[in-house]
């Protein structure tokens, strides 16, 4: 995932700008639904504030767990989604409420969990081996519970394991929280946790909630943009939106968001898909 050249973000936004510059004004109010993972990394700070001076939009931003930006979007109450759930995704669309659905970046999921490690998981490659040994021992396990593209990874996680957890298990608790609280709750109590790399890297302390397990291709997170149908209701922005998702595409935003949280982390917490597949 890494690049061969890296540039500073100083420079990276006078790029972006001097190309979407030349992109049609808006001077319109755009309401993004995205995950809180782009929140908390603060990648999310930096992109909204580039596309605002460039555009000439306002954006409100409604920061939740995916399931819930989808709920959002199929209500009309957002004009265009960044959110990370591939199947919810593809059903939002396939049921028309939303369009123009398109990569934008990635990154991993990764097992995180007390330096103890009670479980014995550290150094797995095998996520759904290592929930098994998690249940199995008994340990605690701090689920997000909230219908996000975290949790619903973690229920597909569950299911490969061939394990169904007991509503009443002492062991597992749902935050019903965002992952920068879900990442503290685990800290404090001593619990294992499934979370993006990025929030962690940005949020977490690694000296106190190691990461245990990674590099299992089941592990693997992308990030979509979708426009929310204007057919479904009328009033979606659906113009700004579509400003929103050309500015995420560029070559130039997409370097930026390639190389965001080089410097502080030693590694970016996203990819994208011009930098590396295409």
């Amino acid at each position: 995932m890494r690049r061969k050249r890296w540039f500073t973000v100083g420079v990276l936004l006078g790029l972006v700008a001097l190309t979407f510059a030349a992109c049609d004004g808006g001077d319109s109010e755009l309401i993004l639904a995205t995950t809180t993972s782009t929140e908390n990394s603060g990648l999310l700070d930096v992109l909204i504030t580039l596309y605002e001076e460039e555009s000439g939009d306002s954006v409100k931003v409604i920061a939740v767990g995916s399931g819930a930006a989808m709920s959002i979007g199929k209500r009309g109450d957002a004009d265009v989604l960044l959110v990370h759930s591939p199947a919810a995704e593809q059903a939002f669309v396939d049921a028309g409420f939303g369009m123009d659905r398109a990569r934008v970046m990635f990154n991993d999921f990764i097992i995180v969990g007390p330096v103890e490690d009670p479980a014995g998981i550290v150094g797995m490659s095998d996520a759904a081996a290592a929930f098994t040994v998690i249940q199995t021992h008994g340990e605690k396990f701090i689920s997000r519970g909230d219908d996000s593209g975290t949790h619903v990874k973690e229920k597909a996680l569950w299911a490969a394991a061939g394990l169904e957890v007991p509503a009443d298990a002492r062991w597992y608790m749902e935050s019903g929280q965002g992952m920068a609280a879900t990442l503290t709750i685990a800290t404090e109590t001593g619990a294992y946790t499934l979370t993006d790399r990025a929030t962690w890297l940005s949020v977490a302390d690694p000296e106190r909630l190691p990461l245990l397990v990674e590099d299992d291709e089941r592990l693997f997170n992308i990030y979509h943009v979708i426009v929310v149908s204007p057919n479904r209701h009328n009033a979606v922005n659906d113009s700004a939106a579509r400003r929103f998702r050309a500015f995420l595409l560029e070559p130039t935003t997409q370097q930026l968001i390639g190389e965001f949280g080089a410097e502080q982390y030693g590694q970016p917490l996203f990819t994208t898909y011009s930098s590396e597949l295409d």
